[in-house]
């Protein structure tokens, strides 16, 4: 997520890098649940899908859900995107999150937990811009508004993380544990891109430890289960994880 601009219809210079990088990754080796989303957000971002509304128009603030309850904004939101580098970012994350965790986890169970994280991921955005204003007295975290599918990915980022065994990660050229990767990564992109959503890229955080330490994931999983008889398979080391805290 990252502060609203206005966006730029047709193809632009990070739509054509991020057409490269798939050509390079292998489009047929992009899992199709992944693959859509990311047309999706592509067609969407370059005017394509015609749609009633503006991205700056469907950002999401904790003003615009407490006051004016605008709940477009709380899932539209997180599928726009204030430019073109901004979308290639997110989707070429989203193409090596997604080609991990979809085989894994099976296709209709992937897209559920994608529908469940974005609202996850809003709820903790508006939440965590509520409390911040009220311990600041900054109304700015009230009236902040953003965009973007990143704070689905940092969550995905440590469902991804949990699954793994602890090995080293390249984070902007920092070698780091796993278990502080993605914290990591947190701070670099705060400094590097300052007008990125800082709290948006924690509530992603946030929900991702929710789903992989406690038993909210269970929870999840088990909705996810009832609904397409299909089980999430976690490796060994991800209930390990989720057993560790809270028992």
């Amino acid at each position: 997520m990252r502060p609203i601009q206005r966006r730029q219809h047709g193809l632009q210079y990070g739509i054509y890098l991020l057409y490269m990088q798939a050509l390079n990754f292998g489009i047929d080796k992009i899992p199709p649940a992944t693959l859509l989303t990311i047309i999706a957000q592509v067609l969407l971002y370059i005017g394509f899908i015609k749609v009633p509304w503006n991205a700056e128009e469907v950002c999401i603030s904790a003003i615009k859900i407490f006051k004016y309850h605008d709940w477009n904004s709380f899932i539209i939101s997180n599928f726009e995107h204030g430019s073109d580098m901004h979308l290639y970012y997110n989707m070429v994350s989203l193409i090596l999150k997604g080609s991990y965790l979809e085989p894994m986890y099976k296709t209709m169970n992937f897209v559920i937990l994608l529908t469940i994280l974005s609202f996850g991921c809003s709820t903790m955005y508006i939440g965590l811009s509520y409390v911040l204003m009220q311990l600041t007295g900054d109304y700015g975290y009230y009236v902040q508004c953003a965009i973007g599918f990143s704070s689905i990915l940092f969550a995905l980022k440590v469902i991804v993380i949990c699954e793994e065994y602890d090995r080293i990660h390249d984070v902007g050229g920092l070698r780091v544990p796993s278990k502080i990767a993605v914290w990591v990564e947190l701070i670099l992109i705060h400094l590097l891109v300052p007008q990125s959503s800082f709290i948006g890229h924690l509530g992603g955080i946030l929900i991702g430890c929710l789903y992989c330490y406690t038993f909210i994931g269970e929870m999840i999983d088990n909705i996810i289960y009832i609904i397409t008889n299909i089980p999430i398979i976690h490796e060994e080391q991800f209930y390990r994880r989720r057993n560790s805290l809270f028992r």
